[in-house]
């Protein structure tokens, strides 16, 4: 572990009174030095590069970015109030592995008076395999409240090699909504090298059976059928007929159509899927991760304890998750009043993304690279999509969603065509 002291000198629009409220008001104005406090720990550091320092006070709207390079960084006229601050960047250990690293301090109140703030960076190393395109919101029906059973989750192979989705798991992350006024009290205590999971799904394979070459992808969808048809939602914005793999339920009420079935792991402690007629994630918006289990772990969230936790004054009980173990996260919310309410560990996903409603048919995809206005391309011509481990620059947001968007490949295997 290495730790960097980086000292940002912050000049705040300080004021004289002790209370946000009474800034706009305020006529005395003072300078405000914050120390940031950056412990990186990643094993075997070697070099840290491109440290990006950004100030978000989403409930007043101002928001500030600096680049950092181990030195000192100073952020002129910030306007005091409630801030996440969030850090993040690229490290190098001496063996060469790449690390993207990120750390924050949520709810953090700057100023007079305020001097220092300590945030810890972690490490998780580059994925080849990440979230592309999220569609949780649903959409609104001709008649009724609103339609979720459209919602999709499309994966995608961001490397230059053939990446294999056998075995991979698909997690549903706890709590399934965001709550401002409650983040999660576990009864084991504090675990930050840990996420929690509420429903946990496997991809089905012996090892080579579902391989994605550099630039294609493949859809889970909560129900594999062309959603766009009468029966269904006729203002749904999607067909998901041709998705490669769909969440179901095995209910006699919805068709199983041509899609590869995943395969439930996890839901209450148990491998059952539970009473609910539908997987459905929260419309207003959930948190979700892509891991892998290494061989010889003793990871079993039904038979071994270790991995299991509940909430204080809840029985229901989760899955813990290394976060070693993490490919991708995604954490979606509701609208930018929720980012308060973060749910999972900063090294997943630093950040948060979001549509603003529920059932508007909107959704959430990933930033393509460019360079000079100019798409990068592999030497295959797969476009390559950014990846920072944080989705408030990840992602682009409220766009209508569209499966294998950017023309990306579909598999060989894919046999609903």
């Amino acid at each position: 572990m290495k730790h960097i002291l980086l000292i940002l000198t912050i000049v705040l629009c300080g004021v004289s009174c002790t209370g946000f409220d009474e800034t706009r008001t305020a006529e005395k104005v003072s300078p405000l030095k914050v120390n940031v406090n950056l412990n990186i720990d990643v094993a075997q550091l070697g070099t840290v590069k491109n440290l990006i320092i950004k100030l978000d006070n989403y409930e007043d709207g101002y928001h500030y970015t600096r680049n950092a390079d181990n030195a000192d960084a100073i952020l002129d006229s910030i306007v005091p109030g409630i801030y996440t601050i969030s850090v993040s960047g690229t490290a190098f250990s001496t063996d060469g592995t790449e690390y993207f690293i990120n750390g924050n301090a949520v709810n953090k109140a700057l100023y007079k008076g305020a001097q220092s703030v300590d945030i810890t960076l972690k490490g998780l190393k580059i994925s080849p395999l990440v979230f592309k395109e999220i569609y949780y919101a649903g959409s609104k029906p001709p008649t009724g409240f609103g339609y979720f059973r459209d919602q999709f989750y499309e994966i995608y192979n961001n490397s230059n090699d053939v990446q294999y989705l056998d075995g991979v798991y698909f997690a549903q992350l706890a709590p399934n909504v965001a709550n401002k006024s409650k983040l999660p009290v576990w009864a084991g205590g504090v675990n930050n090298d840990v996420c929690y999971a509420e429903r946990i799904w496997q991809f089905r394979g012996n090892g080579h059976d579902y391989p994605l070459q550099p630039g294609e992808s493949a859809v889970i969808a909560q129900l594999a059928v062309n959603h766009k048809l009468p029966v269904y939602n006729p203002n749904s914005p999607v067909d998901c007929s041709h998705a490669e793999f769909e969440f179901f339920p095995f209910n006699n009420r919805f068709p199983d159509g041509k899609a590869i079935n995943m395969i439930h792991v996890f839901y209450d402690g148990k491998p059952e899927f539970g009473k609910q007629p539908q997987f459905l994630t929260s419309v207003f918006g959930s948190a979700f991760a892509m891991f892998k289990v290494p061989n010889g772990s003793d990871w079993d969230p039904i038979n071994n304890k270790t991995y299991q936790d509940h909430e204080v004054n809840r029985k229901d009980i989760k899955a813990k998750i290394p976060l070693q173990y993490v490919l991708d996260a995604v954490e979606c919310i509701n609208n930018e009043t929720f980012v308060n309410a973060k749910r999972i560990p900063a090294v997943i996903d630093a950040g948060m993304t979001w549509v603003g409603s529920s059932y508007c048919g909107l959704g959430v995809v990933r930033k393509v690279v460019t360079e000079n206005g100019d798409t990068i391309r592999r030497n295959n011509g797969a476009i390559i999509l950014q990846d920072t481990n944080n989705s408030t620059d990840d992602f682009e947001r409220g766009v209508i969603p569209m499966l294998h968007r950017y023309h990306t490949g579909v598999p060989s295997w894919n046999k609903t065509y």
